[in-house]
């Protein structure tokens, strides 16, 4: 069944399409031969509902509708000129800049195409103008822009969360340690190539910096002091609320003191660029008021699915109407923009409902003849045990990813892998961070690595003048986007090793753990003190 599924696709045919094909032949010469039980066929409507009505997978649609929204209305714009030139005058400083958009981007997008597209555009130009290593500003950037596959909301949690049988939230809370581990790695390789080879990731030329002050420096202690403002205003909205409502819990408090806080300090730089107040310097204003918006969006969804206030469905649905909200305040909510989102949101959601359906018929067939039986313990004889188990899953899994897409692993392997680890004593969150990780590293390999078709879509591919230095640059070939990937491949490759050697960085609820279940009595009234009714078994 797998080498025909192989061969289809390799003649060009849709997966999901190819998926249900080679599921329903094998189905027929099943029955044919005597192996396969035709009553089987009969849970195949059952499903296909069951896929159609599955409340996780409603997430999907929410999340890729508040990631085209914001994409498409300039934020990322925003965030890239304004974190590049907070971060210019450090030498690397726009790689910093790229990697911090990059996993800000990952927190409100979720979309790896927008996000590479987008850095690749604005970025790009900048980095080649001022001598920035062509492998490293491309890498950098197709790095940056996949960690949407760990950083939630990702979908692809979404999608493991359900093929492995958890819960969203609880793979999302595993996932963030890890992807912010990945990102400081992300950014200890561009330090470390910063100071091997300096010419390689330079600072921004001072005449570059157009938001430093008339005196030339970048201000820096007016943001100091904005932020400490923004803490100051935080603890007394805390203190306020513990004293309005001794009642309140603390964490609510928190939550809510963070939130006014966060406000004041945001409404305070709007007023000081408004109305002209000198209160802080340009870059305090402007880093305050881009990065405050995404960020109150970030909390908004995972701040509340991570709490347990909404489920990843509702704080899908709050991020696209907060998405809108942020659009509409920044006057970019046109119709063609939404027209656009919706029309791609809409397609994207088809794509992933149509593999999961074709997945659904050809895992039909496999389990019909005990496929799942002999997969599971073809696994469970691996020598090596769980070592040996985590090796061959994670080499398969890299291997595939030069290509097939990641839906397509998920959808396929995944569930045949899944008894396999439950069986082996895996804990399956640990497991699905581990597997997105590893999936994460397909958008980089070559020949079908999709970040790096975005990077060759936004890359000079001829020698130009740059308009703003006067300077010829030289264009990037393919070979050099194949090349520039695989530094961060390797850093993904260790990342996983890391989350072999240290489980415990993928966070778990810990709620269960606080019940001694050692203490616990069930008490049952006396059998006297029950009234009996006889049976009738007329």
């Amino acid at each position: 069944m797998f080498a025909s599924l192989v061969i289809v696709l390799l003649f060009g045919y849709p997966v999901a399409f190819s998926l249900a094909a080679v599921g329903m032949a094998y189905a027929w010469l099943g029955i044919e031969l005597g192996l396969f039980t035709e009553n089987f066929l009969g849970a195949l409507p059952g499903r296909v509902f069951g896929v159609m009505s599955n409340e996780t997978l409603l997430a999907i649609p929410f999340f890729t509708l508040m990631g085209l929204i914001l994409e498409r209305s300039g934020m990322a714009e925003d965030l890239i000129d304004t974190i590049g030139q907070l971060f210019g005058p450090v030498r690397g400083g726009l790689a910093y800049a790229v990697i911090f958009v990059g996993a800000l981007l990952a927190a409100t997008t979720g979309v790896v195409a927008a996000s590479v597209i987008s850095m690749g555009l604005i970025a790009l130009p900048i980095m080649l103008r001022y001598g920035y290593d062509r492998f490293l500003a491309t890498g950098v950037i197709m790095a940056a822009g996949t960690l949407s596959q760990t950083i939630p909301p990702s979908i692809i949690l979404i999608v493991l969360a359900d093929q492995l049988g958890t819960s969203v939230g609880d793979m999302y809370r595993g996932a963030l340690v890890p992807a912010l581990i990945l990102t400081s790695l992300y950014a200890l390789y561009v330090f470390g190539l910063s100071m091997l080879r300096p010419h390689a990731a330079p600072a921004l030329p001072r005449e570059a910096r157009r938001l430093n002050e008339p005196d030339g420096t970048i201000g820096l202690t007016s943001l100091f002091v904005l932020i400490a403002l923004i803490f100051a205003a935080i603890a007394g909205c805390i203190y306020g609320l513990g004293k309005l409502a001794p009642n309140m819990l603390e964490t609510d408090r928190n939550i809510y003191g963070s939130g006014l806080g966060v406000i004041a300090g945001y409404c305070l730089a709007l007023l000081d660029r408004e109305f002209k107040l000198g209160l802080f310097s340009q870059i305090a204003r402007a880093v305050v008021i881009v990065l405050v918006p995404p960020l109150a969006l970030v909390f908004l969804v995972l701040g509340t699915i991570l709490l347990g206030i909404a489920t990843p469905t509702e704080g899908g649905a709050m991020g696209a109407m907060g998405a809108l909200l942020l659009a509409l305040g920044k006057r970019r909510l046109t119709f063609s923009l939404l027209s656009q989102a919706i029309d791609s949101t809409a397609r994207l959601s088809t794509f992933v409902l149509f593999i999961l359906i074709g997945a659904r018929v050809f895992a039909l067939t496999f389990y019909g003849v005990n496929g799942h039986v002999w997969m599971e313990e073809l696994l469970l004889r691996i020598p090596g045990g769980v070592i040996g188990f985590l090796i061959l899953v994670n080499l398969i899994i890299f291997f595939l990813g030069f290509f097939l897409d990641f839906f397509e692993i998920a959808f396929i392997l995944i569930p045949l892998l899944a008894p396999a680890a439950a069986a082996l004593g895996i804990d399956l969150v640990w497991f699905g961070v581990m597997l997105a990780v590893n999936l994460q590293a397909s958008y980089l390999t070559p020949p079908f690595g999709f970040a790096l078709f975005f990077m060759r879509s936004v890359t000079p591919i001829k020698d130009y003048v740059d308009k703003v230095s006067g300077k010829t640059i030289k264009g990037i070939k393919t070979i050099d986007i194949y090349r520039s990937g695989l530094s961060f491949v390797v850093i993904q490759v260790i990342m996983i090793g890391i989350l072999v050697v240290f489980p415990e960085v993928v966070q778990r609820d810990k709620v269960g753990a606080l019940i001694d279940t050692s203490n616990i009595q069930i008490e049952l009234p006396p059998l006297n003190d029950l009234e009996l009714q006889p049976l009738d078994l007329n």
